[in-house]
Protein backbone atom coordinates (compact mmCIF):
# COMPACT_ATOMS: atom_id res chain seq x y z
CA UNK A 1 0.00 0.00 0.00
CA UNK A 2 1.27 3.40 -0.85
CA UNK A 3 2.03 5.86 1.81
CA UNK A 4 -0.53 9.00 1.04
CA UNK A 5 -1.80 11.00 3.18
CA UNK A 6 -5.72 11.95 3.23
CA UNK A 7 -7.25 9.50 5.60
CA UNK A 8 -9.83 6.39 5.30
CA UNK A 9 -11.09 7.75 1.75
CA UNK A 10 -7.26 7.99 0.28
CA UNK A 11 -6.66 4.00 2.15
CA UNK A 12 -9.95 2.58 0.77
CA UNK A 13 -8.92 3.94 -2.81
CA UNK A 14 -5.96 2.40 -2.56
CA UNK A 15 -6.88 -0.78 -1.89
CA UNK A 16 -9.77 -0.36 -4.46
CA UNK A 17 -6.89 0.58 -7.44
CA UNK A 18 -4.63 -2.65 -6.28
CA UNK A 19 -7.97 -4.77 -6.75
CA UNK A 20 -8.56 -3.34 -10.08
CA UNK A 21 -4.42 -3.32 -11.34
CA UNK A 22 -5.14 -7.03 -10.33
CA UNK A 23 -8.26 -7.88 -12.59
CA UNK A 24 -6.89 -5.88 -15.49
CA UNK A 25 -3.39 -7.77 -15.59
CA UNK A 26 -5.25 -10.92 -15.38
CA UNK A 27 -7.18 -9.87 -18.56
CA UNK A 28 -4.64 -8.33 -20.16
CA UNK A 29 -2.16 -11.30 -19.83
CA UNK A 30 -5.29 -13.52 -21.52
CA UNK A 31 -5.35 -11.38 -24.29
CA UNK A 32 -1.41 -11.84 -24.47
CA UNK A 33 -1.81 -15.30 -24.77
CA UNK A 34 -4.42 -15.68 -26.79
CA UNK A 35 -2.69 -12.81 -29.59
CA UNK A 36 0.23 -15.14 -29.37
CA UNK A 37 -1.86 -18.71 -30.12
CA UNK A 38 -3.52 -17.30 -33.05
CA UNK A 39 -0.45 -16.30 -34.65
CA UNK A 40 1.81 -19.33 -33.60
CA UNK A 41 -1.39 -21.23 -35.78
CA UNK A 42 -1.56 -19.05 -38.24
CA UNK A 43 2.29 -19.35 -38.77
CA UNK A 44 2.05 -22.37 -38.62
CA UNK A 45 -0.74 -22.75 -41.61
CA UNK A 46 -3.35 -24.88 -39.46
CA UNK A 47 -6.51 -22.93 -41.17
CA UNK A 48 -9.41 -24.01 -38.69
CA UNK A 49 -7.28 -23.74 -35.47
CA UNK A 50 -6.35 -20.44 -36.24
CA UNK A 51 -9.94 -19.51 -37.24
CA UNK A 52 -10.94 -20.67 -33.96
CA UNK A 53 -8.30 -19.41 -32.09
CA UNK A 54 -9.32 -15.81 -33.81
CA UNK A 55 -13.02 -16.33 -32.70
CA UNK A 56 -11.62 -16.34 -28.69
CA UNK A 57 -9.41 -13.44 -29.28
CA UNK A 58 -12.14 -11.27 -30.88
CA UNK A 59 -14.01 -11.81 -28.01
CA UNK A 60 -11.61 -11.75 -25.68
CA UNK A 61 -11.17 -7.99 -27.08
CA UNK A 62 -14.53 -6.95 -26.69
CA UNK A 63 -14.95 -8.24 -23.56
CA UNK A 64 -11.81 -6.12 -22.23
CA UNK A 65 -13.24 -2.85 -24.25
CA UNK A 66 -16.66 -3.70 -22.52
CA UNK A 67 -15.47 -3.78 -19.16
CA UNK A 68 -12.71 0.07 -20.00
CA UNK A 69 -9.60 -2.25 -19.67
CA UNK A 70 -8.45 -1.20 -23.03
CA UNK A 71 -9.48 1.27 -25.48
CA UNK A 72 -11.72 0.67 -28.53
CA UNK A 73 -9.20 1.53 -31.20
CA UNK A 74 -6.66 -0.27 -29.25
CA UNK A 75 -9.36 -3.08 -29.72
CA UNK A 76 -10.20 -2.52 -33.62
CA UNK A 77 -6.48 -2.53 -34.46
CA UNK A 78 -5.03 -5.51 -32.62
CA UNK A 79 -9.08 -7.68 -34.65
CA UNK A 80 -7.58 -5.67 -37.69
CA UNK A 81 -4.39 -7.30 -38.16
CA UNK A 82 -5.04 -10.84 -36.78
CA UNK A 83 -7.88 -10.60 -39.13
CA UNK A 84 -5.72 -9.98 -41.96
CA UNK A 85 -3.02 -12.71 -41.12
CA UNK A 86 -5.88 -15.09 -41.12
CA UNK A 87 -7.30 -13.87 -44.36
CA UNK A 88 -3.45 -13.84 -46.07
CA UNK A 89 -2.84 -17.22 -44.59
CA UNK A 90 -5.97 -18.52 -46.56
CA UNK A 91 -5.11 -16.05 -49.65
CA UNK A 92 -1.48 -18.22 -49.06
CA UNK A 93 -3.40 -21.65 -49.50
CA UNK A 94 -5.32 -20.78 -52.92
Amino acid sequence: MANIKGGRAARKRDRQNAKANKRNSTVKAKLHDAHKKLFKSADADKKEDAAKQLKDFVSGLDKAVKKGIISKNTANRKKSRAQLKVNKMAKAEA
